[in-house]
């Protein structure tokens, strides 16, 4: 195509090098068809009447004269032709396309009005199964619909995917089409291939002038499709609040699930439509949400409806909701509460909301608070904290021998302290089955544990638990040995390291000092600090009536004893 609109054709030899550009030939049109788009009736009439003129010849696959005077809306030429070859009244294109179809998908009401007079078929389709009054109502033309109506077509007839010509004009909203059509006997309830009706469809498509009408006429607003989806459920998920008021208002049932279990509510929540949420709370069970094995809190908090979320729980809906176990294992973490949706969205703000209603941060396989940590998100790291969650928590699948969600804060040592600081555990870090002897050569495959990834491997547990020697020898951990040994020193008294714990030491010659610090004696001040803290519990610190310094001495914070301030 040239820049100034003209179609060209290249020739190519067979080795693909290029022999010549010229433009693209154009068909030379027949005089009669010419005739016929120019609307030149004199020689439309001459060259039909002429003998060596054939007219059911077609110009095209199946083009005849007759459609070609229907495309352009040649009224006279159309009558003349049919004069002189009755029998082209009802031949149909390549495409199953009569004269009159031809008509209608044009809009040509004097064509349409001089076939029927001349004996067209209004009933024959095209291929695809859509009949003359189905086209019309796609074209929205009511003079046309009242052409056809009035030689008697059938008004139920269904397309190749099942819709009526009700459906179509509902489509379209097109009330003067839609009262003509069930005055003539359609029917409101017809099913297309999916198992949709008129009303399922004018409210998927937020049609609210078709909708009253429908409801007016008696249409059931409980309609599902074959999948289960009602129009109230549809409506929902396109976000249509007048359709869902309306329905509603007609007493749409908002607790009929569809095929995926959920229910209005739940794709409102999803999609984040406060008002149709708020309108689907007062009427939506709480124990049918229960039993769809998802609540819309899930939802919400899975695509960061923060609003929504807010509006649920001060519904009352359980922030300790589970997934079924069906819908558990879709997900690779087997994640089953809101607040993990939460955290590993990092939602500080719904985690906070989810929290603060009482949510339970302990009841996930794989806890939040590994997510958490796992991400270095310090601010939801504590929230969960404060709120009770386990520290020293353990994942099934893949047991370690120490708290599980140092897997996941060692290379953040802030975070790796404050999670020692409230209480998670630091001697089981050295235990070691091995002591002083050596140790087998580490296996550091993803089956064993998965530092690097996103979540742990669902799958091959461990026969037994991954010691701490074990998890710091990692490659993108072992270079943090000393620190994090230094770190851990801080929170234990009397320990003996083991060889591979020293092997690392050994590696580096700065981290010497971190070896004598681990040597027997252990200073009286650690000793009892750790005393306190295990008469006391880390939580009631702050109860005890001593000088702040010392109190900050007990919550490991670096400021000097004397200051008591």
């Amino acid at each position: 195509m040239t820049g100034s609109g003209k179609r060209m054709v290249a020739y190519y030899k067979n080795d693909g090098s290029l022999v010549h550009i010229a433009p693209e030939p154009e068909e030379e049109e027949e005089p009669l068809f010419r005739a016929i788009r120019e609307g030149n009736a004199n020689k439309v009439r001459s060259l039909a009447m002429c003998p060596g003129t054939n007219l059911m010849l077609p110009t095209k696959p199946g083009w005849l004269a007759v459609h070609q005077a229907a495309w352009f809306g040649q009224d006279s030429c159309l009558r003349m032709l049919l004069s002189a070859q009755p029998g082209m009244v009802n031949k149909r294109t390549s495409r199953g396309e009569t004269p009159l179809l031809v008509a209608i998908s044009r809009v040509q009401l004097g064509c349409v009005q001089v076939l029927l007079e001349n004996g067209a078929d209004p009933e024959i389709p095209n291929y695809e199964k859509e009949t003359p009054l189905y086209k019309a109502c796609e074209r929205s033309s009511a003079a046309i619909v009242a052409a056809l109506l009035n030689h008697g077509v059938a008004v139920n007839t269904r397309c190749i995917q099942g819709w009526t010509a009700l459906q179509e004009t509902v489509v379209r909203s097109n009330l003067e089409i839609c009262d003509m059509l069930l005055k003539a006997g359609a029917k409101l309830n017809l099913r297309n291939m999916y198992g949709i009706t008129p009303l399922f469809t004018a409210a998927q498509n937020g049609q609210m002038a078709a909708l009253r009408f429908l409801i007016k006429h008696g249409a059931d607003v409980n309609t599902q499709a074959d999948d289960g989806a009602t129009a109230l459920y549809e409506a929902a998920k396109m976000g249509h609040q007048e359709v869902v008021q309306m329905l509603l208002s007609q007493k749409a049932d908002a607790n009929k699930p569809g095929k995926t279990g959920m229910l209005p509510l739940h794709i409102a929540a999803q999609r984040g439509s406060d008002a149709i949420v708020s309108m689907l709370i007062p009427v939506t069970s709480k124990a049918r949400v229960r039993r769809t094995g998802i609540s819309p809190l899930h939802l919400a908090a899975e695509r960061n409806r923060d609003d929504v979320l807010e509006m649920l729980i001060e519904a009352g809906f359980d922030v300790n909701a589970q997934l079924s176990e069906e819908r558990t294992r879709l997900y690779e973490d087997r994640r089953s509460t809101a607040l993990y949706f939460a955290v590993i969205n990092n939602n500080t703000e719904a985690a906070r909301m989810l929290l603060a209603a009482g949510a339970d941060p302990n009841l996930d396989m794989f806890r939040p608070l590994m997510v958490a940590s796992r991400m270095g998100c310090i601010q939801i790291v504590k929230l969960l904290v404060e709120h009770g969650a386990d520290i020293n928590a353990a994942v099934p699948t893949h047991p370690t021998t120490f708290p599980a969600v140092y897997m996941f804060s060692m290379k953040y040592l802030p975070l790796f302290k404050y999670l020692l600081d409230h209480g998670g555990h630091a001697l089981p870090c050295f235990h070691c089955r091995y002591g002083g002897r050596p140790h087998p050569p580490l296996k550091t495959s993803r089956s064993n544990w998965n530092e690097d990834a996103d979540r742990p491997a669902a799958e091959g547990p461990l026969t037994r638990g991954v010691q701490f020697c074990e998890m710091i020898s990692a490659p993108s951990i072992c270079r943090w040995a000393g620190p994090i040994i230094d770190v851990l020193l801080d929170y234990v008294g009397h320990v003996t390291l083991c060889s591979r714990l020293m092997e690392h030491l050994d590696s580096y010659s700065g981290w010497s000092a971190i070896k004598e610090k681990a040597a027997p004696p252990r200073p009286l001040l650690q000793l009892c600090r750790l005393r306190v803290l295990q008469l006391v519990g880390h939580r009631k610190l702050k109860r005890l009536p001593l000088p702040g310094g010392l109190i900050r001495f007990l919550k490991h914070q670096e400021l000097p004893l004397d200051d008591e301030s």
